[in-house]
């Protein structure tokens, strides 16, 4: 079974909200998943700040048990420091 770290979609048309959550990767993107990790706000409040919370040590441990983090939740958690900066690509 593979084990991924992804986005959930909730919230309604143009105000999107995501559960970060963790998912066997054959799961539907919004369907069962085995545990919440954090939510990501994309759309920033009136100071234009985005809202993320992290449960960094589940994350930590779940990645250290081999799960996958998506594109979009690697490059989130590269920018708050959880993992290694990601190369770049040309």
């Amino acid at each position: 079974m593979v084990v991924r770290i992804r986005l959930a979609c909730h919230g309604i048309r143009n105000r999107p909200f995501y559960h970060i959550v963790v998912a066997n990767s054959k799961s539907p993107r919004d369907g069962k998943h085995i545990e919440k990790v954090g939510v990501y706000d994309p759309i920033p409040g009136s100071d234009g700040i985005k809202n993320i919370e992290w449960n960094v040590d589940r994350i930590k441990y779940w990645i250290s048990c081999g799960a996958q983090p998506s594109d979009t939740v690697a490059k989130l958690l590269s920018r708050a420091g959880i993992l290694p900066p990601l190369p770049k690509t040309w």
